[in-house]
């Protein structure tokens, strides 16, 4: 696999990792506010749809989080491992 092919890859998992994170965020979001526009905005309902909501955001970010640092450590790791094995003597 060369380097660019790898960049590309890197690119794209963070990509889709980033865009499923926006996802839920924007799920949890209308979700929300169709909840509470039934419900009202001050009740009990709306306080806990806001509560449950940071906390599916807050997973979702901590997962964007875990995979960008996986990808980051595998690139440092292909890189390191291709770098020492063609290498010219």
């Amino acid at each position: 696999m060369t380097n660019s092919k790898n960049e590309q890859n890197e690119g794209l998992i963070k990509g889709v990792a980033k865009e499923a994170n926006d996802f839920v965020h924007n799920t949890v979001d209308t979700s929300g506010k169709i909840v509470k526009s039934i419900s009202g905005e001050g009740g009990l309902v709306g306080k806990t749809v806001d509560s449950s909501g940071r906390i599916v955001k807050k997973l979702s970010d901590t997962g964007n989080n875990a995979i960008d640092q996986t990808v980051e450590t595998s690139s440092k790791v292909f890189k390191s491992v291709t770098g020492k094995a063609f290498k010219k003597k």
